[in-house]
């Protein structure tokens, strides 16, 4: 099975080295030095790397064959594809391959149906489900052991606990200086039944 690994991004430097946006949980598996990756357009691949390396915080990848700044723009926006075995999981049971979420369907604890992982962004900071409703919309859902409390690959879902304001807009709570000042006096009124509290 091919899974989409990474994007090349823009040219760095003079010698062909070129950013890359990491879409892999396993980076030094599937993005070091030999891989052979295919590519989206094809006709840019397979490409091979040839070093790794990371220069503030970002991934700097220099492929055979690219040797100079031209043509490592020449890169840019192409997809790395790997080639892996759909058997294959990762080492650490609370890691999960981008092609084991897709399709799940997510799910309040309660069993009340919010839709289905369509998409999933790697961000620098966590990573982000992009779920379809059953009414056409989209919501983003942050990876994070607090938003998404349980994968059950069996059940094919994944159970979520929101904080208000996540799936639906309405219950957000909205806390300015103005709501403060006016609970100083009582005169505030909040939502009802909720804290504000979101620990």
């Amino acid at each position: 099975m091919q899974l989409v690994v990474a994007r090349i991004g823009r040219a760095h430097g003079i010698k062909g080295e070129v950013t890359v946006e990491v879409r892999t949980d396993e980076p030094e598996l599937r993005l070091g030095p030999g891989a052979v990756l295919a590519t989206e357009p094809a006709s840019t691949g397979p490409l091979t790397i040839e070093t790794g390396r990371v220069h503030s915080g970002r991934l700097l990848l220099r492929f055979e064959g690219v040797r100079d700044r031209t043509a490592a723009e020449a890169l840019r926006n192409t997809l790395l594809i790997a080639e892996v075995d759909p058997s294959e999981l990762p080492d650490d049971p609370e890691e999960f391959y981008d092609h084991q979420l897709m399709d799940l369907d997510v799910v309040l604890a309660d069993g009340t149906e919010i839709g289905r992982i369509t998409e999933i962004t790697h961000l620098p900071s966590q990573d982000l489900f992009i779920v379809e409703r059953p009414d056409g919309t989209e919501v983003m859902i942050p990876f994070v052991e607090e938003i998404v409390t349980e994968i059950d690959l069996e059940e094919q879902r994944a159970v979520i606990t929101p904080p208000p304001g996540l799936i639906d807009e309405s219950e957000a709570i909205v806390v300015s200086s103005r709501d403060d000042d006016a609970a100083a006096d009582g005169s505030a009124e909040g939502p009802a039944g909720s804290s504000g509290k979101d620990d």
